[in-house]
């Protein structure tokens, strides 16, 4: 079996666990920073397309085990298999309405 519709009741369960595994560096999730690019599922296997904020991310390795890590908790997840890309390049855009607010980026400028 072949999943990769949004909607799909597996995939709605990975992006939440992907809700609890925090980029250190920003204390924002990945799911919120647009980290996750792709999401499928064949016989209980979790095939992950992600990326990073930086290609010279220190904590890239941590947050990859995270992410494998939550994709392998959820119910009917035998096993992920987390493929880190650099293209396309992460930008600030893909963060969710949650992780601007969270960060302080929709806040308005004070003009002194």
């Amino acid at each position: 079996m072949k999943i990769d519709d949004p909607s799909a009741p597996e995939i709605q369960a990975l992006r939440q666990a992907f809700k609890e595994v925090y980029d250190p560096e920003f204390g924002v999730s990945v799911q919120d920073l647009g980290l996750i690019y792709e999401i499928r599922i064949e016989d209980g296997v979790a095939f992950v397309t992600m990326t990073l904020t930086s290609i010279y991310c220190p904590a890239g390795d941590v947050i990859l085990a995270g992410v494998k890590a939550a994709a392998e908790a959820v119910p009917g997840i035998t096993r992920a298999d987390v493929n880190l890309v650099f293209e396309p390049t992460w930008s600030p855009e893909l963060l969710s309405a949650e992780a601007r607010k969270s960060l302080g980026w929709d806040e308005p400028r004070i003009e002194a």
